[in-house]
């Protein structure tokens, strides 16, 4: 017994597929857009040790300002899949996203070489570079990254 597809049955089937595969493809990006990044552990694990430089150098704990300041110059980074998307959404402005990573590099590990030194006044010079380029950073990329990552929120 055998029992001719006709053309209608054929394009239901393939139809049904189709959707099948596009619905398993949008429910694995929902889950993705949604699942926080890495980066976003590097971010925080940063502020928190930006926020204990803080605390440090009010107290003049020069000590504890030298062992923070290379967790910050030589913070972890995404894995590169993960670093492979950022800097494809980047595109032309991967370079100035490096640059400001590269600053804060050189201003926290100043900020350590002077904290090493006890140079109070030098060690804010060098955490007030760190935090500027913090700051440019966040203002130049924050919100798009946020929206092209997480969904506007």
């Amino acid at each position: 017994m055998s029992h001719p597809l006709n053309t209608r049955s054929l394009f239901t089937v393939a139809l049904s597929v189709a959707l099948a595969i596009t619905a398993t493809g949008l429910g694995a990006q929902s889950v993705e857009a949604t699942k926080p990044m890495a980066l976003r552990t590097v971010m925080e694990k940063l502020g928190r040790d930006m926020q204990a430089v803080t605390g440090a150098i009010s107290k003049e704990e020069w000590a504890l300002v030298a062992e923070l300041a290379p967790k910050i110059a030589k913070h972890a980074e995404p894995p590169l899949s993960e670093k492979m998307r950022i800097l494809g959404w980047l595109g032309t402005d991967a370079g100035k996203f490096r640059d400001f990573d590269g600053h804060v590099h050189d201003a926290a590990t100043a900020m350590g070489d002077a904290a090493k030194r006890g140079d109070g006044q030098a060690v804010i010079t060098a955490f007030s570079k760190t935090q500027q380029n913090c700051l440019a950073c966040h203002q130049s990329f924050r919100q798009s990254f946020v929206e092209q990552f997480y969904g506007k929120r």
